[in-house]
């Protein structure tokens, strides 16, 4: 990106609730202050239950802003549950030509997995509201460094290994929740030799068993060359026993490296890392 460059704004998962315009507005606001002009897409808002429009709309919507050549980059500004229900309606053929990066969280974990898969593209796993959500400013100055390619301090992340010492590979995954919505699906990643990304916001000790069960027995554990783990907030606050860690290596066994960082999930104090691109880590950061 560069200074002047116009950027999407769009909800493909559930609909902003109405009290958030303020919010939205402040992050208008300050997009335009580091550089950038933000346009809205025509589905942002909910209309109908959690909806801003249907899954036709809300693809259509994001669509037309891959095909807009002024478009720079496009950021999901959603989260929720809805977002998998338009990946039939995209045009991977479209996304891969543009060139352009998708960014999103959560949810959005459907569409950054379904994007590599089907294209072989990388997309970023960031809430952009993050910028002016984060009340003291490192966000916004993390991001603006980072865009104007002083630095890549949005993407370095500290992490600990907590099983081996060194995992490589390209990175895949996201929300455990939403990314089991993609298996058995044509959007589900080929896990080969893939560093597998796990965090979560919600789920205690029985959800975590749940998704670490079904990633299990679909054979996901013989194929990654490691885990990295982001943070577990529910568990977390709650002081689950098991911890997640615990749980990991019960399910994925004591073979395969698993690494943990602080500084990737649903916190607004959270970095960024690419689905789809390359990673080696080693030792601790």
């Amino acid at each position: 990106m560069k200074s002047g460059d116009k950027v999407a704004l769009v909800c493909c998962s559930n609909g902003q609730p109405a009290a958030t315009q303020g919010l939205l507005m402040e992050l208008h606001d300050e997009l335009i202050k580091i550089g950038l002009v933000p346009v809205f897409g025509d589905y942002i808002y909910e209309r109908e239950s959690v909806f801003s429009g249907s899954a036709y709309n809300r693809a259509e919507s994001l669509m037309e802003f891959y095909k807009n050549e002024e478009i720079a980059a496009v950021f999901d500004i959603s989260g929720g549950d809805i977002a998998n229900e338009i990946l039939p309606y995209l045009d991977f053929d479209v996304i891969a030509a543009s060139g352009k990066m998708f960014w999103g969280y959560s949810d959005l974990t459907t569409i950054l997995n379904a994007i590599y898969t089907k294209t072989g593209q990388p997309s970023v796993l960031y809430q952009i509201k993050n910028i002016v959500l984060e009340a003291s400013g490192s966000q916004s100055r993390r991001f603006q460094n980072t865009i104007w390619g002083q630095g890549k301090e949005l993407f370095d992340f500290s992490y600990v290994f907590l099983q081996k010492q060194e995992m490589e590979g390209v990175v895949v995954g996201g929300n455990i929740r939403c990314l089991l919505k993609l298996a058995g699906t044509q959007y589900w990643p080929d896990m080969d030799g893939k560093i597998l990304l796990l965090e979560a916001l919600s789920g205690g000790v029985g959800k975590m068993v749940t998704y670490l069960s079904q990633l299990k027995q679909i054979g996901v554990f013989e194929k990654i060359s490691g885990i990295l783990l982001g943070t577990f907030t529910e568990m977390a606050r709650e002081g689950c026993v098991p911890q997640i860690a615990d749980l990991v290596k019960m399910y994925a066994g004591k073979d395969i490296p698993v690494a943990y960082t602080p500084e990737i999930g649903h916190g607004i104090d959270a970095k960024a890392v690419i689905i789809g691109q390359k990673l080696r880590l080693s030792g601790c950061r």
